[in-house]
C-alpha cells in the first residue's frame, strides 16, 4: 500500500516539475541553506507555492518525496515508519535527500525526523501550521534547522507571474502606467495566490473552497474543535475587519463566547494556520503591549474579497492589508519588528518598523489625499509619533502619489506602495543607470579571476 502511494506521488512530482515555474523571492536564501547538515523546514499557507519551491530546489539532484497530505500516508496511530523507508528507497533508490510534505499530519514526526537527521540524510519539510515555526520546531529540533517561510505572492513576485516588467522612463507613458495600475488593481482585490495569478481561474470560487478547507483542515480537524459554527463566525468577522483594532472583550460580546479561554484558543488556531496575523500596540513596556487592543490582518487580500459581507471595497483597509503582507514577505516579524502605535494625543500610526531597542520608520497607509485636511492629519500624526519615539525617517504609502513634505523641519516620504514594494520589475531611471566601463571598475576588485578575464576578452 504505501510503496502504490509513493510511486504515484512520484508521478504527481515529474508532472509539477515540468510545469513553468515563477522564481519566489526567496529562492536565493533557500539555495543558501541546501546543503548544509541543518534540516530545512518550508512553512506558509496552503496552495502558496511552499511544495513547488521545494521541488525547484531538488529538481537538479536525486531526492525522494512524501506527501502527507494523502490519506493513504495517514489515518492511522502507529505510523510504521521502516516501511514508510523501506517504500521510498524501493522507488528512489538510495538517496539521502528526502522531501516531506505536509510534515505536520504525520504522528510523532519529530521523531522520525530526528532519527533520519542523525542517520545522515538531507531532511526539506513543508508544514501549514505557523506553530511549527516556533514551539514544536524549538522543542523538536533545536539548534538542528533551519525555518524558511513562503506566503502567497509577494507584489514583486505577481508581476513576474504576469511577464511584467518597466522602465522608469517608459512609467511616463499613460499607457504602460496605465497598465501597471491596472494589475495592481487585479492584485488589491484577488490577492497572490499563485493557482489564482497564473492560471487566470475565478478567484472568488477558488479562494471560497480554499478558506473553508484550511478552515477545517489545519484548524477544525488538527484542533478537534468542537464548535465550528463559532471559530467560523469569528474567521469571518476578522477577515471582515481587517486593518482595525480588536478586544478580547470585544469580540466575545459580538459573537457570543461565553468563554474568554475559548475565544483565545480560536484566534490563536486561525493566527497558527496563517488566516490572519495579529499586531501589537508598540510600547516600550511588554504590560502595555499585552494588555492594549491589537489590530487583525490577513494573510492575503483575495481571502479578504471573498469573505467580504459589506457592499463595497474600502481600499483604504485593502491597500494598508497590502503594506503589512508586503513588510511580513520582507522578513519583518510581526509583534517582534513590526508594531502599530497610538500618540499621547490618540493618534495612530499604521506601521511601527523597529530593530533591535531603535525605532527606524514610522508608516502611515492613505488610499489617496482627497483633501488637504487629509493629507493636514497624516502628517500631523506621523510628526508627532516620530518626536515620542525619537524616529527620523516617516512615510506615507499611497495607492499613486509621490511628493516629499516638510513639517516643523521633519521630512515626508510620500511615495506609492507598488514603487515601494517592486522595485525588481521596475528599472533605475536613465540618468541613474552607471556605464559599463565605470560598472567594471567600481566592482572590479570584487570579481573572480575567471570572470575578470571574461571581461578583458
Amino acid at each position: 500500500m504505501l510503496k502504490q502511494a509513493v510511486l504515484k506521488q512520484q508521478h504527481d512530482v515529474q508532472r509539477l516539475l515540468s510545469l513553468p515555474y515563477v522564481e519566489r523571492d526567496q529562492m536565493v536564501e533557500a539555495i543558501k541553506w541546501l546543503d548544509t547538515d541543518l534540516i530545512k523546514v518550508i512553512l506558509g499557507p496552503r496552495r502558496a507555492g511552499k511544495s513547488v519551491l521545494a521541488l525547484m530546489l531538488l529538481k537538479d539532484r536525486p531526492f525522494a518525496y512524501v506527501n502527507f497530505d494523502d490519506e493513504s500516508m495517514i489515518g492511522q496511530e502507529e505510523f510504521d515508519y521502516d516501511a514508510l523507508m523501506s517504500a521510498l528507497h524501493g522507488v528512489y533508490g538510495e538517496t539521502k535527500t528526502i522531501l516531506f510534505d505536509e510534515i505536520q499530519n504525520l504522528p510523532k514526526w519529530e521523531v522520525f525526523v530526528n532519527r533520519l537527521h542523525r542517520q545522515g540524510y538531507n531532511i526539506i519539510l513543508t508544514g501549514s501550521n505557523a506553530r511549527l515555526l516556533s514551539s514544536e520546531l524549538a522543542t523538536a529540533l533545536t539548534g538542528r534547522h533551519i525555518p524558511l517561510e513562503i506566503l502567497p505572492f509577494s507584489l514583486s513576485e505577481f508581476l513576474r507571474a504576469k511577464q511584467f516588467s518597466v522602465s522608469a522612463d517608459e512609467l511616463a507613458l499613460p499607457e504602460r502606467r496605465g497598465e501597471l495600475l491596472r494589475l495592481l488593481e487585479q492584485f488589491i482585490v484577488h490577492g497572490g495566490y499563485p493557482e489564482v495569478v497564473i492560471k487566470d481561474m475565478d478567484a472568488m470560487g477558488y479562494l471560497t473552497v480554499l478558506f473553508d478547507s484550511v478552515l477545517f483542515t489545519d484548524v477544525v480537524k488538527r484542533h478537534n474543535v468542537r464548535f465550528v459554527a463559532q471559530i467560523d463566525s469569528l474567521a469571518t468577522y476578522l477577515v471582515n475587519n481587517v486593518a482595525q483594532e480588536y478586544s478580547m472583550r470585544t469580540l466575545a460580546r459580538v459573537l457570543g463566547f461565553k468563554s474568554g479561554v475559548t475565544l483565545e484558543k480560536y484566534l490563536q488556531y486561525l493566527t497558527e494556520a496563517y488566516i490572519v496575523f495579529a499586531v501589537s500596540r508598540y510600547s516600550p513596556k511588554a504590560g502595555e503591549r499585552l494588555t492594549a487592543p491589537k489590530k487583525i490582518y490577513c494573510v492575503d487580500n483575495g481571502l479578504v474579497s471573498t469573505k467580504a459581507v459589506r457592499h463595497s471595497s474600502d481600499h483604504g483597509k485593502m491597500l494598508e492589508n497590502i503594506v503589512l503582507t508586503e513588510l511580513v514577505k520582507q522578513g519583518i516579524v510581526p509583534n517582534r519588528d513590526l508594531f502599530y502605535y497610538k500618540t499621547r494625543n490618540g493618534r495612530e500610526i499604521d506601521f511601527v518598523i523597529k530593530k533591535n531597542t531603535e525605532v527606524t520608520e514610522l508608516i502611515q497607509v492613505a488610499y489617496q489625499f482627497g483633501s488637504p485636511d487629509t493629507e493636514k492629519r497624516e502628517v500631523k500624526a506621523l510628526v508627532e509619533a516620530g518626536e515620542e519615539l525619537h524616529a527620523d525617517k516617516l512615510t506615507i504609502l499611497t495607492w499613486d502619489q509621490e511628493k516629499q513634505l516638510n513639517n516643523n523641519g521633519r521630512n515626508i516620504h510620500v511615495e506609492s506602495f507598488w514603487r515601494r514594494f517592486c522595485q525588481s520589475t521596475i528599472v533605475v531611471k536613465k540618468e541613474e543607470r552607471i556605464p559599463f566601463q565605470k560598472y567594471i571598475k567600481k566592482r572590479w576588485g570584487t570579481l573572480s579571476a575567471e570572470d575578470r578575464k571574461t571581461i578583458n576578452r
